[in-house]
């Protein structure tokens, strides 16, 4: 803050003595007019007068309203409010919007490999540090996915770390692949941003080619986070169902006709697939049913069908999930892609599920192509958050 300080000087006066002569000055007197007075005045009236013209043709107007003076105050509360509603959303868009072509560190991923013994490689995801914030509190909620390309089957997650940018994991994951082809293999560990309500984003990743360490010794050290490739969606195949609906007998018949260009999902280059069907409602699963396996086909035929009995009210609440599932006979069973269809669904799902209400008593049969599974179950959990 600037400021000055001035200090006033002070009257002198003159002691008079015996022999000073004293002397005055004339003085200036400004003498105000009635004239004056009169046209200030008048200046204050003219102003008050108006005001008050201004004043009575507004209470006018409020009286013209055919309200109670209570009703008028309310609503200039409720404008009031819904002003401000708007100014709070946009300066909270402005300001708090997620961070996600933020330039700078993305961070760095501490991890660990030890001995192959025995065909198998181990990895170790230790911890990360320093991370791009992802969501609009400044903060993320990160996982890692490790995986050992060519081979896209065979990943592993860690668990989900909630609003952090320093997550601790101390996780160990073991790949059984034998020596002499570990060389051809490139480690690649991806440090995503879990959404619940859509596609989690991915924050960066390090990719190790495997012929470029030795694993002679245990290894244990920090990498900085890269630019993941940004990479065109996979194609996981499309898949043919058949639905029809009779109203009087309320009953909903699915068949899985046929599925083509299905993901390689074996060594072999095949995959053994089979379709499940869940009818759903309110995120609850009310019933399922399953084909039986295709061994070693990509393009499966299937011709299978099933009954569903649904009064016609509850066919607005009814969802009806597809998966194709690779079929492993020693391990869990992979999902190769996944559909919905239903009065909630978008697109194909949505105009299928309508033609078929529309044409009751016949079977309406629609192709559609597959989605990766997770992204399919955070579409039905949003609709299922709407409620």
């Amino acid at each position: 803050m600037k400021f000055n300080l001035f200090r006033g000087l002070e009257a002198v006066t003159a002691e008079p003595t015996s022999a000073t002569t004293l002397t005055m000055a004339p003085t200036q007197v400004v003498i105000f007019t009635a004239a004056d007075t009169s046209s200030s005045n008048n200046t204050e009236i003219n102003k008050n007068d108006m005001f008050e013209e201004i004043k009575s043709k507004f209470l006018n107007e409020i009286d013209k309203i055919p309200l109670p003076p209570w009703a008028l105050i309310a609503i200039a509360v409720v404008a009031a409010l819904l002003i401000l509603t708007c100014c709070f959303c946009i300066i909270k868009k402005c300001c708090c919007k997620k961070k996600k072509n933020k330039k700078g560190k993305k961070g760095k991923d501490g991890f660990n490999m030890k001995n192959m013994q025995g065909g198998e490689l181990t990895v170790g995801i230790l911890q990360a540090a320093d991370l791009m914030s992802m969501d609009s509190g400044g903060t993320s909620d990160p996982y890692v996915k490790v995986l050992l390309l060519p081979d896209k089957k065979k990943k592993f997650d860690t668990k989900v770390h909630k609003k952090t940018l320093n997550p601790v994991f101390n996780e160990t994951f073991v790949f059984k692949v034998p020596y002499e082809e570990l060389g051809g293999k490139t480690l690649v560990m991806s440090v995503y941003d879990y959404d619940r309500f859509s596609k989690h984003d991915v924050i960066g990743e390090v990719k190790i080619p495997m012929n470029t360490i030795d694993l002679g010794r245990p290894i244990e050290e920090w990498r900085d986070l890269e630019s993941a490739d940004q990479e065109e969606p996979e194609k996981l195949g499309d898949i043919c169902i058949s639905l029809r609906y009779v109203p009087t007998a309320g009953k909903l018949t699915v068949c899985i006709l046929e599925a083509k260009n299905l993901k390689k999902m074996d060594a072999c280059g095949l995959s053994d697939p089979y379709v499940k069907i869940q009818l759903l409602q309110g995120g609850k699963r009310l019933k399922k049913k399953k084909t039986t396996v295709k061994k070693n086909t990509l393009n499966p035929y299937y011709n299978e069908s099933f009954s569903f009995e649904i009064p016609l009210e509850q066919m607005q609440k009814i969802l009806v999930a597809v998966t194709v599932f690779d079929y492993d006979k020693i391990g869990k069973n992979d999902a190769i892609g996944k559909i919905f269809v239903g009065s909630k669904a978008t697109g194909l799902g949505l105009k299928h599920w309508s033609d078929m209400l529309a044409n009751p008593r016949r079977p309406i049969a629609q192709w559609h192509p597959l989605q990766p599974e997770e992204d399919i179950d955070g579409q039905l959990a949003s609709l299922n958050a709407k409620k």
